[in-house]
């Protein structure tokens, strides 16, 4: 979970720390550290490890979930890349100063002046405007532009390929010389990675278009990172088992590529599903599209308003069928499930039906950092289950600190307690 509190330029906070030190203090087997950016690029109150300046900080986190934990609790780090995408723009603004004038436009306006072009744009009708822009364009108009993995006519894009796999590596050195226990790739949702294995890469350069050309690149960065690390040091992917969207990756897919990364020697593989960009919602203008608004959304984070089926487990099947075909092809890589695991009793089914390795849960988590704990102590009956309403998505959302709704207004008038915007940053203390 991304939860806001790192400072405008990436760096660990105080609010960074109490965080992770409150989910320690419950002793979970492990915590993954959230999506932290590879790239010494702006990118917002997110966390970055692009850069050795970075590192005193993670460090400083590190030490403080041990303390936390007593030593319990191992610490990985979630490594991420991510194209650029803006914000919606007016119809004025993209018209008059995104809109790079071609001669298509100008064939179909019947002009050669780009500064008549763009007067003629402004007052076209809509449906007149849209058979003068392309697909991309007018994308980029209703949603904002987003660049592609499959943009390679930018040279950026096209050298992608030659770019991450160093940039990864770097970034897990630092991770190491903070003192984690590893790093988890994170090649799922609407980031650059994912978008290599999606079905809808057709990079025609050998990395996309087929099943091995879309897993060459997150194979070639696992290579890179496994050869600047320690043996010791665990390397596992997050992937999706299911992209959810149309002409997008499916479960046959995810088993193909958790057998070769299984095949290579990744520590673990985590399971997804969904949160893309391809079928988000419309923003509201002078805001940027967010990958967990249309179906997709709604398969990778489901609430209690859910169909039918509820937001529990509904991930469980797809990694049952990914880990049985890893497991037919001979290999025991630890595989993970995730997604609307908030009981004991469902925890501890998944392990027991075969269904995966490890169990994750990150809401029900939010909802009660102690929840382990008193599992452990046969004290259910305490723990603070979560309503999967996604209050703590919806601030996510709008890119403010994440909490809970079950206890960010608890007892805020405690003595040294941080309150912000009228919520308390960290759960309640137990017992």
């Amino acid at each position: 979970m991304v939860p806001w509190r790192a400072s405008d330029d990436g760096f660990v906070t105080q609010r960074v720390l109490d965080w992770y030190e409150r989910f320690a203090r419950g002793r979970p087997g492990a915590i993954v550290v959230e999506a932290t950016g590879i790239r010494d690029v702006p990118s917002g109150p997110l966390l970055r490890i692009g850069h050795d300046r970075f590192v005193p900080g993670l460090a400083e986190l590190v030490e403080r979930v041990r303390e936390a934990s007593a030593g319990h609790t191992r610490l990985f780090i979630q490594l991420i890349d991510f194209l650029n995408i803006r914000r919606r723009p007016t119809r004025e603004k993209f018209l008059t100063q995104f809109l790079t004038i071609t001669d298509a436009h100008r064939a179909a306006l019947h002009c050669d002046d780009d500064n008549e072009a763009r007067t003629r744009l402004l007052a076209l009708e809509d449906v007149a405007l849209r058979q003068v822009l392309s697909a991309r364009e007018q994308e980029a108009l209703d949603h904002g532009a987003r660049e592609r993995v499959t943009d390679v006519h930018v040279p950026a894009i096209r050298d992608l390929p030659q770019a991450l796999p160093a940039l990864f590596a770097d970034a897990a050195q630092r991770a190491q010389r903070a003192g984690f226990d590893g790093v988890e790739l994170h090649f799922a949702h609407a980031y650059t990675m994912a978008s290599f294995l999606s079905a809808r890469n057709d990079r025609d350069d050998g990395y996309g278009t087929t099943r091995e050309g879309r897993v060459r690149l997150p194979l070639e960065v696992f290579a890179k990172v496994r050869g600047r690390v320690a043996e010791h040091f665990a390397i596992g992917a997050r992937f999706l088992s299911d992209e959810i969207i149309a002409h997008g990756s499916n479960v046959d897919d995810a088993a193909f590529f958790a057998t070769e990364f299984a095949r290579v020697g990744f520590d673990f593989l985590s399971l997804s599903r969904g949160g893309k960009f391809e079928d988000a919602k419309q923003p509201k203008i002078g805001a940027a599209a967010y990958p967990y608004t249309g179906e997709s959304g709604w398969e990778c984070m489901p609430t209690v308003f859910a169909d039918a089926r509820g937001p529990f487990s509904r991930n469980a099947a797809a990694v049952a069928e990914i880990r049985g075909h890893v497991r037919a092809r001979g290999f025991a890589t630890p595989i993970v499930v995730a997604g609307g695991i908030s009981t004991f009793e469902q925890a501890e089914n998944l392990l027991a039906n075969g269904t995966a390795d490890v169990v994750a849960s990150a809401r029900q988590s939010l909802a009660d950092p102690d929840w382990f704990l008193k599992l452990q102590q046969g004290r259910e009956r305490e723990v603070r289950r979560c309503e999967f309403t996604n209050y703590c998505e919806g601030l996510d959302q709008m890119h403010k600190p994440v909490t809970c709704k079950l206890w960010d207004r608890k007892d805020l008038d405690a003595p040294g307690l941080d309150v912000h915007d009228g919520r308390r940053m960290t759960a309640p203390a137990w017992p």
